[in-house]
């Protein structure tokens, strides 16, 4: 059972995804598989995607596991964070971009009942 607080998916931006493919293949032996249009999910690995750079993109991203997003947005306010709004990915689950009081990025997820 994931615990909240865990990292449960990562996301890895490359300007190339076929050549960031490549590399992380050579280095971790990572396949992947697409899922979208730009958008490949390691398959063999730490759970996590490699994916089209974009501006909303730009930097590594982690995502923490936790088993209700909607307190954890409001916590995050509370210590001083901010959150986008959550978001609901089809069959997936629902996610939220946060940064914390000091300005660094981190994701929330949690998983679909």
């Amino acid at each position: 059972m994931t615990m909240s607080g865990q990292v449960n998916w990562f996301e890895l931006p490359a300007e190339d995804t076929a050549r960031a493919r490549a590399f992380y293949a050579g280095v971790f032996g990572w396949e992947t598989s697409p899922m979208g249009e730009d958008y490949h999910v390691v398959t063999n690995g730490a759970a996590g995607a490699i994916a089209a750079k974009d501006a909303q993109l730009t930097q590594p991203r982690i995502y923490f596991h936790t088993t209700d997003i909607d307190a954890s947005v409001r916590k995050i306010a509370e210590l001083g964070g901010k959150s986008d709004d959550v978001q609901t990915v089809p069959d997936v689950g629902r996610i939220a971009h946060c940064s914390d009081d000091q300005g660094t990025p981190f994701s929330l997820y949690e998983p679909r009942g």
